[in-house]
């Protein structure tokens, strides 16, 4: 897990220094290139507030960056099992192909071999790994603007109907449904903790969650059932606040978020909602506290739920409650993403903190 390396700023000074000690152990994910390298990569060192830290490759591919092609975080992997060096030669050599069982086990490997050597390496299986490739391609593509006919070629699928449905799995929705014309637009912001999506109106925003939320097609949906029109691609005034401010959030310089947000809800739940944005960043409250806070002590169970109908993800900082012993809660986009979340705050504070005593 994330939060069991050392501190960020050690590594970034491994990087610096290009120090061997954490090699293997540690990655790193640069937000200005969307790759991630060895700490002893030789590429120009990236700025502080453009790295983030993951112990596996598994975990940096799911956050949505690519191997650089200078340091090849993936050769040490390769170098020390024979099996991965040659499928993840095969997964160059034919990028195009929408690998299933039945081709590794055609190469002549075993299938829970490959299956557990991956994992153990990779954090996620060579399958998943193909997928995850092939499908960010295709929403790169779509994001720019791309027609879906190039959309689907970027993402190496045979057919449309693949990419399609690969689509409707993650967004409850096949590619030619998101049009540019329409009063709610969906747009991908990449962050250090992977690609979001954002749905805006021209004055709103309405949707902000992590691409890989499993309830994210369905709050898709139910966005679309209230709108008049649906949900189409690009971007919009409010998208484009939400990622700059997201930008400054992630390099640990403001928690501060200004972008109008259009969230309704029940009277209660929006009393919730209201108590999560006073909490302030780098501190957590329990979902009793939140419930003491809004006068309905014995409302637990309701303050819970309210917080997890939350589609505004870290703008109403849902990651900042927890259990009342301590310990991580359920959270939409993953507890290791909560976890960074409140580590990236906590470091946050201790800014805030150094420079009013500065002021002072």
């Amino acid at each position: 897990m994330l939060f069991d390396l050392p501190d960020p700023d050690t590594l970034y000074a491994a990087l610096l220094a290009r120090n061997e000690s954490f090699d293997g152990q540690a990655f790193v994910c640069v937000s200005t290139t969307g790759v991630f390298c060895r700490l002893t990569c030789p590429a120009r060192k990236p700025k502080r507030e453009n790295c983030t830290f993951f112990p596996t490759i598994g975990q940096c591919i799911e956050a949505g960056f690519r191997p650089c092609k200078r340091c090849h975080p993936l050769q040490a992997a390769a170098l020390a099992d024979p099996t991965i060096a040659a499928l993840l030669q095969e997964l160059d050599k034919r990028p195009y192909l929408r690998w299933s069982e039945d081709h590794v086990a055609k190469l002549g490997y075993d299938l829970s071999t490959v299956r557990r050597s991956f994992k153990r390496q990779f954090g996620m299986t060579f399958l998943e790994m193909a997928r995850q490739r092939r499908i960010r391609e295709g929403f790169e593509t779509l994001a720019l603007g791309g027609k879906v006919i190039t959309a689907q070629h970027e993402a190496s699928f045979d057919s449309a109907s693949a990419f399609r449905a690969a689509f409707a799995r993650l967004l409850g929705k096949s590619p030619a449904e998101l049009q540019s014309d329409k009063l709610l637009r969906a747009t991908w912001i990449p962050t250090p903790l992977g690609d979001m999506i954002a749905v805006s109106s021209r004055n709103h925003l309405h949707l902000l969650e992590f691409v890989d939320r499993k309830g994210l097609p369905a709050e898709l949906k139910k966005l679309e059932r209230n709108s008049k029109e649906g949900i189409g691609i690009g971007t919009m005034p409010p998208s484009e606040q939400a990622a700059a401010e997201l930008a400054e959030y992630f390099a640990a310089r403001s928690a501060r978020f200004l972008t109008p947000l259009a969230a309704p809800a029940s009277a209660f739940t929006q009393h919730v909602w209201d108590a999560l944005r006073q909490i302030p960043a780098g501190e957590t409250r329990s979902y009793s506290d939140i419930a003491r806070q809004i006068g309905h002590p014995a409302a637990t169970r309701a303050v819970a739920r309210a917080n997890g109908a939350n589609q505004i993800a870290i703008m109403i900082p849902c990651h900042r409650v927890i259990g009342a012993d301590g310990s991580l809660t359920g959270y939409g986009g993953g507890l290791w993403r909560k976890q960074r979340l409140i580590e990236i705050e906590r470091d946050l504070k201790k800014v805030t903190c150094s420079a009013s005593t500065v002021i002072d």
